[in-house]
């Protein structure tokens, strides 16, 4: 019998999930909560979670995608079901960032709402199987697709404005005093997370380098990443890291 938490955050969803999941004998439900926050904290303290159901957009701070992946940093490939009937983007890109190989399912909650359908589910991932909808999984690629030929929907508005300032070759005074800062080290930890964004600080370069690269992706367009020889490469529209030949 598979011991399960639930992570949803509909009440009456949540309620009928608990007494039909366990109606079918084969899963015993450990606890249930509307936050992944609580999730996370129950999984630190409870090492007898087994599997884990989790709606992709739940009452907290911790949308399901980031509460799993912070329970997985504690109990590597805990298995976990995701399912949602959110189609934004954003949660779509949580997915593919969160890396997430083994020991899940993601699914349409409107295809799988019956238990008699997500008990196959926790079983397979359980057995560290995997299963996306193929709906989703188009939706995932299309969002790493879009990622890659616009680098700006990685960043919040505020630090895009920023990037476009600091393309123009603008120091962080001058940022600063155009957006109305008093304090230049604010424009510094945004150009941090600019850099985070956009994968410049994955690799040993200063703050110089990473500042002259993240101008050059402002500019042209392009998410760009370059290898330990400073070559810059592109992701084309088969998935792979090419040589970036300078053009748009």
């Amino acid at each position: 019998m598979l011991r399960l938490l639930i992570v949803e955050d509909n009440e009456r969803l949540q309620s009928a999930l608990r007494s039909g999941l366990e109606q079918t004998g084969e899963v015993c439900v450990l606890a249930a909560f509307e936050r992944g926050e609580d999730a996370l904290e129950y999984c630190l303290e409870d090492e007898t979670v087994e599997i884990v159901l989790m709606d992709v957009a739940l009452a907290g701070e911790l949308n399901g995608i980031e509460a799993a992946a912070a329970i997985r940093r504690e109990h590597p490939r805990l298995p976990v079901v995701f399912y949602s009937i959110q189609d934004d983007d954003a949660y779509f890109r949580a997915f593919r960032e969160a890396g997430i190989l083994s020991h899940y399912a993601y699914v349409r909650k409107s295809n799988y709402l019956l238990p008699e359908m997500i008990v196959p589910l926790l079983r397979d991932a359980a057995a560290g199987r995997s299963f996306i909808d193929p709906e989703i999984e188009a939706r995932v690629q299309e969002v790493r697709h879009k990622d890659a030929h616009d680098p700006m929907a990685l960043l919040e508005p505020n630090e895009q404005v920023v990037a476009r300032m600091l393309a123009q070759g603008m120091t962080n005074e001058e940022i600063a005093g155009r957006l109305g800062f008093r304090d230049k080290r604010t424009i510094s930890r945004t150009n941090g997370q600019i850099y985070a964004a956009w994968g410049l600080v994955d690799s040993p370069t200063d703050e110089k380098i990473a500042r002259t690269r993240a101008a050059i992706i402002a500019n042209t367009g392009l998410l760009l990443s370059w290898d330990e020889a400073g070559t810059p490469h592109l992701l084309n529209e088969r998935g792979e890291l090419v040589p970036w030949d300078g053009s748009r």
